[in-house]
């Protein structure tokens, strides 16, 4: 079983992919985590060390070379895999970066995420801005606007794949946020957790 966590920086995906993990893996269950990250974290601080903005389409393409080699690995693993795989991010969160851009979809995102196999969730963290630029200050180890956030959480309900995503209150304290996934992975007809 395959379950994907989306959402806005700051939602808490790592934090509720660990989680989940945990908690199956305390139940005996077989259990993975893998991570599909873009690098965009890292091309945001080379970006403010430099002093120079990366115009919107290299960004865009040097990040969707990193979260598409990323996301083949991680369902090749997945594949081999007998348990419960939970992937902090997917290729939906690219496409919600593209929109805040204002960059088209594109055909090859669309295209891969119809060829590669169905996650049996898509969990959709949503929190609200001004929590997740707080939770992003109090971690300190990345900047993001309250604007920013803002665009990226309407980007993302814009999607057409959003309609199919599973939303987890991540105002909501991590236990809380845990239950949430837990439930959802419940009904999606995944292992007990």
């Amino acid at each position: 079983m395959i379950i994907v966590l989306t959402g806005i920086d700051g939602s808490g995906k790592t934090t509720a992919a660990h989680a989940l993990v945990g908690a199956a893996r305390a139940q005996g269950t077989k259990a993975l985590l893998l991570s599909n990250y873009a690098g965009r974290r890292r091309m945001s601080l080379l970006s403010a060390r430099c002093g120079v903005r990366f115009p919107a389409r290299l960004a865009d393409g040097v990040e969707t070379a990193i979260r598409v080699a990323n996301v083949l690995v991680s369902h090749a693993r997945a594949r081999r895999f007998p348990g419960l795989v939970v992937m902090d991010r997917h290729l939906q969160c690219q496409l919600a970066l593209r929109r805040t851009r204002g960059l088209p979809r594109g055909r090859l995102l669309p295209r891969l995420i119809g060829a590669l196999p169905s996650p049996d969730l898509v969990a959709y963290l949503d929190v609200s801005p001004e929590r997740a630029h707080d939770r992003i200050v109090a971690r300190g180890t990345d900047e993001e606007s309250l604007d920013d956030l803002q665009s990226l959480r309407d980007a993302y309900r814009s999607l057409p794949e959003y309609t199919d995503f599973v939303k987890i209150d991540a105002d909501a304290p991590p236990a809380e946020v845990l239950s949430g996934l837990t439930e959802a992975t419940d009904d999606a007809g995944a292992l007990k957790v």
